[in-house]
């Protein structure tokens, strides 16, 4: 199966590249800012599917950028969509748990109502629309703390701070789960696999790691992993203020995907012990 990644420097992109027939295109061929041009490549490359792994990510600076997210994160999949349409291809979109309003305990469904708390959210749904407006065979994947050995993220900022520092101070009652982007790769390419030999199974799909946990849990493991003598100070998100609100409930129900596609969720913490391996730090 010949699939088209966008994205190629991300941390999914970069663990969607070593698959068979995958091939992932960067800024230099398909710049986002540009959907005109993403729709263009699809049309021109012509394959069997297309994955959006490629987003507007920096969430504070989307309180200030919203114009430039809602063009990355919204036109830009958004055309993409209606180019696999036209082609009758699927087309996946990685999407995320901030399309809602992040409050509450309970985990979000996909038929839960949305309401983003800041700008990169509403960027976020709005290229969740245009997809679904398009009208294609498509699956849109939910999905939240993406973590990995590629790019910056959560362990390695932790792997860095905790030792240069005896002790730090982590968010604790935000809770949801770390998602490998090896285990968001994989299932991708499953979706893809799937859908392209039933479009029925189109839809909004939520993908996340097990067991539920908070910053501090997840810091707390990473030191454990990697031997790492640094001591976890829980403190609530108020402590911390930043630019864009931050979810305070970031759980998903995964269960859709697991019924229709056979996908189950992985433990986060054997995919933290792979990504300590890759990185040199696992105890």
């Amino acid at each position: 199966m010949n699939i088209l990644v966008f994205g190629k420097t991300g941390q999914v992109a970069q663990e969607l590249a070593p698959f068979d027939g995958v091939t992932c295109v960067g800024r230099d061929l398909a710049d986002l800012a540009d959907p005109a041009a993403c729709a263009a490549l699809i049309e021109a490359r012509a394959p069997d599917a297309v994955i959006n792994a490629a987003a507007y990510t920096a969430v504070d600076k989307a309180e200030a950028e919203e114009d430039l997210a809602s063009v990355i994160n919204g036109a830009a999949p958004g055309a993409m969509a209606q180019a696999c349409a036209a082609l009758n291809i699927p087309f996946l979109h990685i999407s995320t748990d901030y399309v809602f309003a992040g409050n509450g305990e309970s985990p979000w469904t996909p038929a839960d109502p949305v309401d983003p708390p800041n700008a990169y959210g509403r960027s976020k749904l709005a290229g969740e629309q245009a997809v679904q407006a398009a009208g294609g065979s498509h699956a849109i994947l939910r999905t939240s703390w993406v973590v990995s050995a590629h790019g910056n993220n959560f362990v390695k900022t932790m792997l860095r701070l905790g030792a240069e520092r005896d002790k730090l101070t982590i968010i604790a009652d935000q809770i949801g789960a770390p998602t490998p982007a090896r285990d968001i790769a994989a299932a991708c390419m499953e979706m893809a696999q799937q859908l392209a030999a039933d479009p029925a199974k189109s839809g909004t799909y939520h993908f996340q790691g097990t067991p539920f946990a908070s910053w501090a849990d997840f810091a707390r493991e990473i030191f454990a992993q990697s031997g790492t003598t640094c001591v976890v100070e829980d403190i609530p998100t108020t402590a911390y203020p930043t630019p864009a609100v931050r979810p305070l409930n970031s759980r998903l129900d995964c269960t859709a995907l697991e019924t229709v596609f056979g996908i189950t969720q992985p433990d986060w913490r054997q995919g933290l012990g792979d990504i300590l391996k890759d990185l040199g730090a696992g105890s």
